[in-house]
């Protein structure tokens, strides 16, 4: 789903056979449906670093199904398939191995993603002997391995240098994206804005339907032209009404046209913040996603103008962050506290577009999507949402 949180599903619905064929389904947890992939996909007898590699992308190759909807947008009822054509080894009722078990504990609230995106990666592996793909080669990573390779090192080598792990992930029960109520003219809030999203994003292929600008999460006339056109192209009824139907069609089309669900992704880089209150301001010791994007808006401006120093994107508000702050504040003719308020998340973002637009058309940097969302949160007095791109050096992230 295009602005979920990435979460560890507490079961996980196993459809035993081809997704197109009839079979029954099983819920079982994540962590033992994980065992049992991977006491099925590897030996036990590998090398510690190769289970771990083979482990972590059994974990974000689920998690990706889950994150995108791939089964439940197309109407059906479970998360993932045992057919080893399209998903992973799944035996229902095997017995899984003590290290294994061992490491699947330590390691099932962790997945890859890619630096800048949001969505675990839809990490492909096959056996590397009798079947090759593009993605990891698991006799590959056992070889790697005794070569000395640890398990970062391993899928680096085949996922490329831009991924990073993200751990300690949220666990909850799988939750459907669509808000369960129909979206219509006067709707408004965060499902609206998550469907103009989608539906600008999707006419940048398609593109008789309409742009939708600001995207501001109020569901208006422009909105609902915007609808009725989707639903016109694709078949359904074009009565402007966002239900089931129409949502599940959008995850659809919105997965496909971004590649959310293969392993080589444009990537969802729309990442929501919820708002907070306007007291709310961020100084040294604040940490999260606010602080990131603090992080993330000075050092993209860092690129056009050099009186703003390039910062670590950690969450973490440290002294180097401060010190940007006042440096930044300074800048902007404001009073240099080193705490962000309000008025300096306004002017860092207003100078955060212009640097960001020079970029685009200098270097054909993308302009980060919903900007006009970003831009309605900050002149309504919120944190904002915004594009988190991870640009950090750290192997090892909070989710």
């Amino acid at each position: 789903m295009p602005v979920v949180t990435p979460y560890i599903p507490r079961y996980i619905t196993v459809h035993l056979g081809p997704a197109n064929q009839p079979a029954e389904n099983v819920a079982v947890t994540f962590p033992d449906y994980i065992k049992n992939v991977a006491s099925s996909e590897v030996y036990p007898t590998w090398n510690e670093s190769a289970l771990r590699a083979n482990i972590l992308a059994q974990i974000s190759f689920a998690l990706n199904r889950v994150y995108t909807e791939y089964y439940r947008s197309r109407g059906y009822d479970f998360d993932i398939t045992s057919s080893t054509a399209t998903d992973q080894k799944f035996i229902r009722g095997r017995s899984t191995f003590e290290n294994i078990d061992a490491l699947v504990d330590e390691l099932f609230d962790s997945y890859i993603r890619r630096k800048g995106t949001v969505e675990p990666l839809s990490a492909r592996f096959c056996n590397g002997t009798t079947v090759t793909c593009e993605g990891l080669s698991q006799w590959g990573s056992e070889d790697l391995a005794r070569q000395g390779y640890n398990s970062i090192d391993i899928l680096r080598h085949y996922y490329g240098d831009d991924i990073e792990i993200v751990t300690n992930a949220p666990i909850q029960d799988i939750q459907s994206s669509y808000p369960g109520y129909p979206l219509r003219l006067g709707s408004s809030g965060d499902y609206v804005t998550i469907l103009q999203v989608m539906l600008n994003r999707i006419g940048q292929d398609y593109p008789a339907i309409p742009r939708i600008t600001p995207v501001d999460g109020i569901f208006g006339p422009q909105t609902e032209n915007a609808v009725r056109k989707f639903q016109s192209i694709f078949g359904l009824t074009p009565d402007g009404v966002v239900g089931k139907g129409t949502w599940y069609k959008l995850v659809f089309l919105y997965v496909g046209v971004t590649d959310l669900s293969e392993l080589i992704s444009e990537g969802q880089r729309f990442y929501q913040v919820k708002p907070t209150a306007n007291s709310t301001v961020l100084q040294e010791g604040s940490r999260g996603i606010e602080v990131s994007g603090l992080q993330y808006f000075i050092s993209i401006i860092s690129q056009v103008n050099n009186e703003f120093p390039r910062l670590q994107i950690d969450g973490i508000f440290g002294p180097a962050t401060r010190q940007a702050v006042i440096a930044a504040q300074r800048y902007f003719g404001l009073e240099p506290t080193g705490r962000v308020d309000q008025a300096t998340w306004r002017a860092l973002y207003q100078d955060y577009l212009a640097a960001a637009e020079a970029l685009e058309q200098e270097q054909g940097i993308r302009l980060p999507t919903a900007a006009e969302s970003i831009r309605q949160n900050l002149l309504s007095g919120q944190f904002p949402g915004y594009d988190l791109r991870y640009g950090g050096s750290d192997e090892r992230s909070e989710a």
